[in-house]
């Protein structure tokens, strides 16, 4: 019993840090060819490639980007400092990519927030109809928390999962507010 016990444990703990992604390209993006043959799109796939691939991403954060040309602006919320500069870094790095504005925003570092983001996610993952949303390498609900204010940012299958999930996260003590920016994407 005390293996499964750790196992289940280990389990949670792994699901909550595994690395995920905020913003996509857009869908089917006509290809701009750029000088040297590179086109937007393969910027776009090479960018979010590297981003998913960062090692200290989790559920708590919300990464996006914009890709103009070759120049790439970096997006939303991390909670740690060093998330930002590995963004930046790996994403200057791309070959094709000229110039890269990190606008990614370090959260405050808050005990009180990371009590919040842990009771956001068991409350939201451990419901049966949204769980589905927490398994693999990349979960589909992000959890952002400010100063005690929530904001879900991602994509879920059904307008009823979305609310669900506001539903949920408005069900945890000690939050402000939640703003629910779940996208219903269509599959």
């Amino acid at each position: 019993m005390k293996n499964n016990k750790t196992t289940l444990f280990a389990a949670l703990l792994l699901a909550a840090g595994m690395p995920l992604f905020a913003a996509t390209p857009p869908k089917f993006p006509l290809p701009n060819t750029q000088a040297g043959g590179q086109t937007t799109y393969n910027i776009s796939d090479k960018v979010r490639h590297e981003l998913v691939m960062l090692p200290f991403l989790t559920i708590f954060d919300n990464l996006g980007y914009r890709v103009d040309g070759t120049r790439v602006t970096l997006v939303g919320q991390v909670t740690r400092p060093v998330l930002k500069d590995d963004a930046g870094r790996v994403v200057k790095n791309i070959e094709g990519v000229t110039a890269v504005e990190n606008d990614l925003e370090v959260l405050p570092l808050s005990p009180f927030d990371n009590q919040i983001r842990w009771a956001e996610a068991r409350t939201i993952y451990a419901y049966p109809a949204l769980n589905r949303y927490g398994m693999g390498t990349q979960p589909s609900i992000h959890i952002v928390v400010k100063n005690g204010k929530v904001t879900l940012v991602g994509v879920v299958n059904s307008e009823t999962d979305k609310n669900l999930a506001g539903i949920r996260a408005n069900q945890v003590p000690g939050v402000f507010s939640v703003e629910n920016d779940l996208q219903v994407v269509k599959g």
